[in-house]
């Protein structure tokens, strides 16, 4: 169902600190020989993003769909549950007003008129023919000019970012200037919604982001960026299958050009 968008005003997690960037050391901070550590490998995954809300009708079989994409190595799948559809008879419990504007952004960076639920993002662009989408083969995505590792520290996530250098031979497709942002992500959650359009129903939730926070741009000059994402305090504590993500884009464009997962 198609909904008007409305202005948001509130902050996710304003209490968290940002994230920080700072260049990498001389020696990465970042070893995958720890013991709670990922490193990117071959071609960056496809990320899918589900904009959805408990309160509409049409979003469930979108929800099914999303949580058939589990447990796939060329897949990053997100659920950003949005807050508009709150006010109309079922509180999202999932819903915050900075996922809601993280869709406003995307709808501005399209020149689309609306927001809409259920909406399904591939790679950055607007998939409304999300239910016949198949991930490309691993061997027909480019090379990706960004690489990453992961590994979980005293301080929560720590995050190596290595770029190609904008116009290198070797690497094509590096941006001049990069963003990322870091999400938490759990499976499994269900909710018994009693009002709204899906009265009555239980609702079942995968990949559902429980904490989502911008990194700002940096100029790409090849160096290594160190980012550190304290997650402790980012999502209520609980037994759900959880991991923290980090998404590297191309600020201009928003095209995600790397993204991993750590699931530990």
């Amino acid at each position: 169902m198609r909904m008007p968008s409305f202005v948001r005003t509130a902050l996710l997690l304003a209490a968290m600190p940002l994230a920080a960037i700072t260049p990498a050391l001389a020696q990465p901070v970042v070893q995958t020989s720890a013991p709670c550590s990922a490193k990117s490998a071959g071609p960056a995954p496809a990320v899918v993003e589900l904009y959805t809300s408990e309160g509409c009708s049409s979003c469930p079989p979108a929800d099914r769909w999303l949580s058939q994409l589990k447990g796939r190595n060329d897949v990053i799948a997100l659920a950003f549950h949005v807050s508009y559809w709150d006010r109309l008879g079922w509180p999202d419990r999932f819903a915050s007003p900075a996922l809601t504007q993280r869709q406003e952004a995307l709808r501005d960076r399209h020149g689309a008129r609306y927001v809409y639920t259920p909406q399904v993002v591939v790679d950055g662009r607007d998939t409304p023919g999300w239910q016949g989408w198949r991930a490309p083969a691993s061997s027909t995505r480019a090379a990706s000019p960004v690489s990453l590792q992961l590994a979980r520290t005293p301080a929560g996530v720590e995050a190596v970012v290595q770029a190609a250098s904008p116009g290198a031979a070797a690497t094509p497709g590096a941006p001049v200037r990069l963003a990322a942002y870091w999400v938490v992500l759990e499976d499994g959650h269900s909710s018994a919604v009693k009002a709204g359009e899906n009265a009555g129903e239980t609702l079942k939730h995968d990949h559902v982001v429980r904490a989502y926070r911008p990194v700002p741009g940096w100029r790409n000059d090849g160096t290594a960026q160190r980012l550190v994402f304290d997650d402790r305090t980012a999502s209520p504590a609980g037994t759900f299958a959880r991991r923290v993500l980090l998404v590297v884009s191309d600020e201009q464009t928003g095209l995600p050009l790397q993204a991993l997962a750590l699931a530990c």
